[in-house]
């Protein structure tokens, strides 16, 4: 077999591969951002769950730490806890020794409208 000369070489417009890679970056860069999002997303809600669950903990001990003053000065202490704690007390009541909190907090995040994470805690003498 005897090589084709250089001179004799053309090349056609099939053969032709430039740009071919850019739609397949473009879509790579598209995913690896979504996943990026998706997960600083999954951080933030995760961070506020453990931020209302802890707040609901520290109510709920508050409260029943008062409950001998009665139900309305227990759930203000509650309240008063969970305001500087920046999430919204939906229930506070007492039963006995006991003292029953749920709050309620908005998830921030990157994408607008991410939802609510509500936790409940209990705390008495037993």
């Amino acid at each position: 077999m005897t090589p084709i000369p250089p001179e004799r070489v053309e090349e056609t417009e099939d053969e032709d591969d430039r740009g071919v890679a850019t739609p397949l970056a473009i879509t790579m860069l598209a995913a690896m951002f979504a996943t990026i999002l998706f997960g600083v997303q999954l951080g933030a809600t995760v961070l506020t769950r453990h931020r209302a669950e802890g707040a609901a903990d520290l109510a709920a001990l508050a409260a029943a730490g008062h409950w001998a003053a009665g139900e309305t000065a227990a759930c203000a202490r509650a309240r008063r806890i969970t305001d500087r704690m920046a999430v919204q007390l939906t229930q506070c009541r007492t039963t006995g020794v006991d003292a029953v909190i749920e709050v309620r907090c908005d998830v921030t995040g990157p994408l607008p409208y991410t939802g609510i994470v509500t936790a409940s805690a209990r705390a008495g003498w037993r």
